[in-house]
């Protein structure tokens, strides 16, 4: 009786009013304690979302706060890194207008996307009834009128849908929601909302709005499957464990530090996976791939049984494939099909920490040979002679690596360090040591240029929550940062402090060493290749942040950069810190596997028809997708 007359009671709402108060029902199990599952919605008005969803977030300001970001784009990125940084527990939303708001949050979608995070995106769209048509920013479709832009989000989202009548809303936004929560199927999530619909009321089931507490499902893997790799794992004699990003959302790091000493197994990091391990831990031996180390490639090549898990084998964790010896088996542990069956791996499908356990229950007392270790061992202390040659600051100009040693020596055990696209994350990933877990953020599945100081402000926001004492810190190439470098002025006017490290290496230098690596001469891409009316001139990077409220300073060498990072660390906003890098000669040159490119079969260049021939010689150790 009392379950019927709850189910009969209704409250009249607008779309967007019953859009936001769902939303500030959701909680979430974190540690045995509820807290809110949105964080807060990240947000640039126009006419597409102000009236409607603007009074809505308005009215729910002091349990979902808005942040007002300064671009669509940078925005919706900050609302990632802070679900990358919350382990994807918790979520924000992005929300944008009609038309080039919205294309705008495409590419962040993507980021999302690849990386398997959750965000919630909202945008603004054309008229359900049509009346006005065309409408401002409107993209007419001559064959399809139900076509607007917000179409493009289908290719980057998990979950896309436009409501066009407020009952919609009940069933799209908790799928929406359990879609972003789900382990395999985790991404950004999109629901178009057409402007004259978003003020429709609708006489929605209270218990739409009633507290609705997730838990993150941990899905156990299929005992057969676990049998399976545990047979062929006892055949190995030289095992290695490949641990990704996936480790650090199953919150296993502690267990598959646990199987590698119970098994005595060699461990090495993608780029997603980097911090899985601290750099001291006897069993790290660094990280693998084309932005790798000798040590992890070295092993990855002997390897005879690789356990991957938690990743998706992306071509810069697998040197395009070519990083493992072709006969070698995979074991592929992931809680997505998709990822777990890749390159006729050994799938088991199931949750990382879940099936760490098992695997390490089954396997009982086997070991590894020791041998293997020993030489695991030998690998990584060549190695990190190498990173300590590389990062001793030197000479000017600086070099990535000695910029990296010098973040990486004053930085705390709990701060965290940011980057994306670019040189960045190969010298990153290749230089930095681990202090503590999960605190390095490189955005590289989608590699997208611009994240750094938006996903940093996203990642600071996460991070003031539960560790207010540490830092975040971005480390930018000028490229980036000429691209989006907005949020600067975002994080000072919400009181999110960053230490932003500027690397000027005058322009595109890693893609013009590519070019050249290719045969090809410098063109377009170093500031002083490109074509110019003027002579080319630094940009006052200094000057740029001060204006956007920071505190900023210039530095020339190592030690000055030391002593501006103890500057920057002290002082009550964030502070920026500009320096020149060597654009040519200063690369880091060891650690690198062979990486698939594109080569021109005919050319009127020598060197271009050399380097053809050479990249295609390191083709021979390509598996043919088993």
């Amino acid at each position: 009786m009392n379950d019927t007359a709850s189910t009969s009671k209704t409250t009249r709402a607008t779309m967007a009013q019953a859009l936001v108060r769902h939303l500030t029902a959701q909680r979430i199990e974190i540690d045995g304690q509820e807290i809110p599952l949105f964080a807060g919605a990240f947000a640039i008005f126009g006419h597409g979302n102000v009236s409607c969803l603007g009074e809505a977030l308005y009215s729910a300001r002091e349990i979902l706060p808005t942040w007002r970001g300064q671009n669509e784009q940078s925005m919706a990125l900050a609302a990632i890194a802070y679900a990358k940084a919350k382990l994807r527990r918790r979520i924000m939303v992005a929300t944008s207008s009609i038309g080039p708001g919205a294309t705008n949050m495409v590419t962040a979608a993507g980021v999302a996307h690849s990386n398997r995070l959750p965000v919630l995106l909202l945008s603004g769209d054309s008229y359900h009834h049509r009346l006005p048509d065309p409408v401002l920013q409107q993209v007419e479709h001559f064959s399809d009128p139900t076509v607007t832009v917000n179409d493009a989000f289908r290719t980057v989202t998990r979950y896309w849908d436009r409501i066009t009548h407020p009952a919609q809303l009940i069933p799209s936004l908790t799928t929406a929601i359990d879609t972003m929560l789900d382990p395999a199927d985790c991404g950004p999530a999109f629901l178009g909302l057409p402007q004259d619909v978003q003020g429709v009321a609708y006489d929605y089931p209270a218990r739409f709005f009633e507290p609705r507490t997730h838990r993150i499902r941990r899905l156990v893997p299929d005992p057969a499957d676990i049998k399976d790799a545990v047979s062929l794992l006892r055949t190995a004699v030289r095992p290695l464990i490949i641990t990704g990003g996936g480790v650090q959302y199953s919150l296993a790091t502690a267990e598959l530090a646990k199987l590698a000493e119970k098994h005595n197994i060699p461990v090495v990091e993608t780029i997603a996976g980097r911090a899985n391990l601290s750099h001291d831990h006897p069993l790290n031996c660094g990280p693998i791939g084309v932005t790798g180390s000798n040590s992890a490639n070295n092993l990855a090549a002997q390897a005879d049984v690789i356990l991957a898990i938690g990743t998706r084998l992306q071509d810069f964790t697998t040197g395009s494939w070519t990083a493992f010896d072709r006969d070698a088996r995979i074991i592929s542990v992931n809680v997505g099909r998709y990822d777990a069956g890749k390159h006729m791996a050994v799938p088991v499908v199931g949750d990382a920490r879940t099936a760490i356990g098992l695997l390490g229950a089954a396997l009982g007392g086997w070991s590894s040979p020791g041998d293997w270790a020993s030489q695991a061992k030998r690998e990584v202390s060549d190695w990190n002679r190498y990173v300590d040659t590389n990062t001793r600051p030197g000479n000017a100009p600086m070099t990535y690596a000695q910029v990296v040693g010098a973040v990486n020596r004053l930085s705390g055990e709990r701060d965290r360090v940011v980057t994306a696209a670019g040189g960045l994350p190969a010298e990153l990933a290749a230089n930095w040591r681990t202090k503590g877990l999960g605190t390095v953020d490189i955005e590289f599945g989608f590699s997208c240029m611009g994240y750094e100081i938006a996903g940093g402000w996203g990642a600071r926001i996460a991070q003031q929550e539960t560790e207010p004492d540490a830092d975040t810190i971005v480390l930018v190439g000028d490229g980036s940062y000429l691209i989006q470098n907005s949020d600067i002025y975002s994080s000072v006017l919400s009181g999110k402090k960053l230490i932003v490290v500027i690397c000027d290496n005058g322009g595109f230098a890693v893609i013009n060493k590519l070019q050249n690596n290719t045969g090809n001469v410098s063109f377009n891409n170093l500031i002083a290749d490109c074509h110019l009316d003027v002579e080319p001139f630094a940009v006052d990077f200094e000057a740029h942040a001060r204006a956007m409220g920071a505190q900023a300073e210039t530095v020339e060498s190592v030690s000055e950069l030391e002593a501006a990072l103890a500057r920057a660390k002290a002082a009550d906003r964030t502070y920026v810190i500009s320096l020149k890098v060597d654009a040519h000669d200063g690369w880091t040159t060891e650690g690198h596997t062979w990486w698939e490119v594109g080569m021109p079969e005919v050319s009127d260049r020598e060197e271009v028809l050399k380097a053809g021939a050479d990249w295609d010689a390191g083709r021979a150790r390509q598996r043919r997708g088993v």
